[in-house]
């Protein structure tokens, strides 16, 4: 299992990878070249000068001919590596626009099921509701400032200023000033009305 999720996904090879790393290896054979050339110059141009020293000018100018001709090899050689190179930055920049326009078809596409989704008409509707309930509420807010007075305004803060100081304060009823009446030590009459049924069931 643990092989499994450590495997790296595989990267696809495509044609253009496979151009560019040609012309690298061409590129870096050519380098190769130039500094094989650029010692062997070198060496040639030590002996010539031995050569003349020991007096032989003949071999030491056919040395120096021979140069010559080397230095025109390395500057085909160094025109070579830079087409070489020119190339390879023409195809990884290639590589990258094709990205881009993938990207921006997947951006298209996206934006082409959005439009689906929600027309423009659609768009618009929602847009000019939402302005004509900005413009009712504003119309209302206008009606209402405009219908109150300056005794309404006054009343209205004074109001207001009663509910924030007292809002859970209750009003008590008013105690009253006549006193009550007394009540009587005898017995009332309806005590002696609930005895009768008692004589009358007797009386039977």
């Amino acid at each position: 299992m643990g092989n499994l999720f450590g495997k790296k996904k595989a990267t696809r090879v495509t044609e253009q990878d496979k151009a560019v790393l040609q012309l690298k290896q061409q590129r870096d054979k050519l380098k190769q070249y130039q500094k094989k050339i650029t010692l062997q110059m070198a060496k040639e141009r030590e002996l010539a000068k031995q050569l003349l020293k020991d007096g032989k000018k003949e071999k030491a100018l056919l040395l120096l001919k021979k140069k010559r001709y080397q230095d025109q090899l390395y500057d085909k050689t160094e025109n070579q590596i830079s087409n070489l190179e020119r190339m390879v930055q023409d195809i990884e920049f290639s590589q990258i626009e094709m990205k881009v326009i993938e990207g921006l078809k997947v951006g298209n596409d996206c934006l082409k099921k959005m439009h689906e989704v929600m027309s423009i008409e659609e768009v618009e509707k929602i847009m000019d509701e939402t302005n004509d309930a900005i413009e009712y509420q504003k119309q209302i807010d206008e009606m209402l400032a405009g219908s109150l007075t300056q005794e309404d305004e006054e009343a209205v803060l004074a109001e207001l200023e009663a509910i924030t100081q007292g809002e859970d304060d209750l009003e008590l009823p008013e105690v009253p000033e006549e006193e009550l009446p007394e009540v009587p030590e005898q017995e009332p009459a309806r005590e002696k009305v609930k005895k009768k049924p008692e004589r009358e069931m007797l009386a039977l």
